[in-house]
């Protein structure tokens, strides 16, 4: 399980995130929605833990381990994983490479390359991408659609037990948001306690992948929650009174 308490933090000597409190449980498929400027991509470079960024307020717990100083090495070692918005290219590194070191990594015991070639063809089949991408730096040269699905190569091989998803669709046609979704399926057939929190601005994405639960956040912290229904909501009429409309959801219940 995910836990963040009162989370705050800031980049360059500026507080992005207020005080965020978000309980995510095994199996569970979280959406993270709000306009720019949000902090939405801020958290996610947070429970990464991304260097430039400073917690200076409560704490990131995974699994009942206190992570909140940990690196991102050590933070992916325990099985935490983050699909960029902008992917990075690494080059000389090429992805399989990368995948073996991460994968040697992961799974210590576990490890032989020949069991993650395997892996690397199985995912690239699923997803019909070209093997021979794989062999090449990452991301080098890449068009956009290309780095978002070895982007999910490399969740299909590493298999996480958190994957947090910061504006996968961005860009993405139908049929890359139908790849997308059914990698996460399938992954979830491999591990079903695996936890998602996915990034978007959009409700595409969420037409096929239903989330469990949808937050807003707003200059920094969450200010609405809610059922996929709240996504309903904010397709209609924006991100506008959302506090109340959820206030008024949550009224509607309890009579």
């Amino acid at each position: 399980m995910l836990l963040l308490s009162n989370l705050a933090a800031s980049f360059e000597q500026r507080k992005i995130l207020k005080g965020i409190n978000l309980e995510v449980k095994p199996g569970s498929i979280h959406a993270l929605m709000g306009p720019n400027g949000s902090g939405k991509s801020t958290l996610a470079h947070v429970l990464m833990g991304h260097p430039d960024y400073t917690v200076t307020q409560g704490s990131i717990t995974f699994n009942t381990t206190d992570i909140t100083t940990y690196g991102p090495d050590k933070r992916a070692q325990m099985g935490i994983f983050l699909a960029f918005q902008h992917p990075i290219a690494l080059p000389g590194v090429s992805v399989t490479k990368l995948l073996c070191e991460a994968y040697r990594i992961r799974y210590a015991a576990a490890f032989s390359q020949a069991i993650v070639q395997e892996k690397i063809v199985q995912a690239c089949d699923f997803l019909g991408v070209d093997p021979n991408l794989t062999k090449r730096p990452l991301n080098e040269g890449f068009s956009g659609g290309e780095k978002k699905r070895l982007e999910m190569v490399q969740l299909l091989v590493l298999v996480p037990e958190i994957a947090i998803l910061d504006e996968i669709d961005s860009g993405l046609d139908v049929d890359g948001l139908k790849m997308v979704a059914a990698s996460l399926e399938h992954a979830r057939s491999v591990k079903p306690g695996m936890q998602i929190i996915m990034i978007t601005h959009y409700q595409r994405i969420l037409q096929y992948i239903q989330p469990h639960m949808v937050h807003v956040m707003h200059d920094g912290v969450i200010v609405g929650c809610g059922g996929p229904e709240l996504v309903q909501h904010i397709e209609h009429a924006g991100y506008a009174h959302i506090g109340a409309y959820v206030a008024q959801q949550a009224g509607s219940h309890a009579r």
